[in-house]
C-alpha cells in the first residue's frame, strides 16, 4: 500500500523533481503549494492541493483528507539578495508558516518531516569542505530563517516526538533527464541557467562577479548537485525517518567544486557557441570557495550524487531550457 506524503512547495524546482522520485519509489505525493513561485505544469505526480501555509485550516484539511503519514517541506523563499532587502517577509513566510505546519502536524499526529535546509546556515567559511559539525553562522536572513527552523525541529523532536531530517543543499542545478520538468525561476538568479540563457541569446550577457579570488582561475568555486540527485536524497531521507532513524542534518553536495569560468566553458562546449560575459566586482559576502563534505549522507543514507558531474548538469539543463524556450515560442506563435 502506498504511503501518502505531503510535499509543501511541490510545484517548485526541487519539489517537483522530488515528487517524481517519490512516485517512482512507490509513495503517493500530495503537493501543497500556493503557486506564488511554483508552476501548475510542474505538478505531474500525485494530487494537488492549492493552499497556503499561513492557513492552518488548509494544512489540517490536506493532512486529514489525504491521510498524510509524513511531510517533505520545501515551501520557502530562497533568494539571498531578496532576503537582505526584505527580511520581514522572509521570516514571516519561512519561519512563521513553517511553525504553522509543524503545529498542525503535531495536532494531527504526523511524526515525520524531511526539511529543506541550506548551506547558507554555515555563513562564510575557510574554503575547506564543510561537514555537518561546522559552526553555523548565517550572514543573511535567508540562512538565518533556515537555521532557526533547524533549531525548532530539534526542540519539537525533544518535546513532541517529531522525527526530522534536515537536508542542507549546496547548489542545485540540472534538470530531469527525461525533460518533463526543469528550472524556471522569475527572476532567475542561479548561475547555470543564467549562462545558458546568455548562450541561447535569451539575455544579452552573464556577469562574472569577481575574477580576483584565490582560486586557480580567479573566479568563485561552488559545489553543484544535480536536482535529480537531490530528489533521490529526499526519498532516502524519508525512508530513513520512517524506519526510525535518528533525527539529524545531512549535507547534500558532491565534495567537488567548479568555478564560474568552468561553468561558462562547459556551457559553451554544450551549446556550441560563445557566451557573452561581463566581469563585475565581487559581491559582498561571497566566499571564494563553498564545497560540501557529503560523507555523512553517503554513509548513513546510502546516498551518492551519481548525476552531478559537470557535463551532465549542464547538458540536462541546456536540453530543458532549449525545449522550454521552443515550447514557449510555439505557444506564442499560435
Amino acid at each position: 500500500m502506498s504511503r501518502n506524503v505531503l510535499v509543501t512547495g511541490g510545484a517548485g524546482y526541487i519539489g517537483s523533481h522530488a515528487c517524481k522520485a517519490l512516485a517512482l519509489a512507490g509513495y503517493r505525493p500530495v503537493v501543497f503549494d500556493n503557486l506564488s513561485r511554483g508552476h501548475a505544469w510542474a505538478v505531474q505526480w500525485g494530487s494537488f492541493v492549492r493552499g497556503d501555509l499561513a492557513d492552518r485550516a488548509a494544512i489540517r484539511d490536506a493532512i486529514k483528507q489525504h491521510n498524510i503519514e509524513a511531510v517533505i517541506h520545501f515551501a520557502a523563499y530562497a533568494y539571498v539578495g531578496e532576503s537582505m532587502l526584505d527580511p520581514k517577509t522572509y521570516f514571516s513566510n519561512n519561519v512563521t508558516n513553517t511553525l504553522n505546519l509543524m503545529d498542525v502536524m503535531h495536532e494531527c499526529g504526523v511524526k515525520h518531516i524531511v526539511f529543506s535546509s541550506t548551506c547558507a546556515t554555515y555563513g562564510v567559511t575557510d574554503g575547506e569542505p564543510i561537514s555537518e559539525c561546522h559552526p553555523q553562522a548565517p550572514v543573511n536572513p535567508y540562512g538565518e530563517s533556515k537555521l532557526f527552523l533547524e533549531r525548532a525541529l530539534k526542540w519539537y523532536g525533544e518535546s513532541y516526538g517529531l522525527n526530522w531530517v534536515a537536508l542542507r543543499y549546496f547548489n542545485a542545478a540540472g534538470a530531469d533527464p527525461e525533460c518533463e520538468i526543469g528550472e524556471a525561476h522569475e527572476p532567475e538568479t542561479h548561475l547555470i541557467p543564467l549562462v545558458i540563457q546568455a548562450a541561447l541569446r535569451q539575455r544579452t550577457n552573464v556577469h562574472i562577479f569577481g575574477t580576483d579570488y584565490p582560486t586557480a582561475d580567479g573566479t568563485a568555486i561552488r559545489d553543484y548537485v544535480h536536482v535529480s540527485d537531490l530528489a533521490d536524497a529526499h526519498v532516502r531521507a524519508l525512508q530513513y525517518s520512517l524506519d526510525g532513524g535518528n533525527s539529524q542534518a545531512f549535507n547534500l553536495g558532491t565534495g567537488t567544486g567548479h568555478s564560474v569560468s568552468q561553468i561558462i566553458r562547459t556551457v559553451e562546449k554544450v551549446a556550441g557557441r560563445a557566451v557573452p560575459a561581463i566581469v563585475a566586482p565581487r559581491r559582498a559576502g561571497d566566499p571564494p570557495i563553498l564545497v560540501a563534505n557529503p560523507s555523512l549522507g553517503n554513509r548513513v543514507l546510502g546516498w551518492n550524487a551519481i548525476r552531478s558531474d559537470l557535463d551532465t548538469l549542464v547538458t540536462t539543463a541546456f536540453r530543458w531550457h532549449t525545449l522550454s524556450h521552443d515550447r514557449l515560442a510555439k505557444a506564442t506563435a499560435v
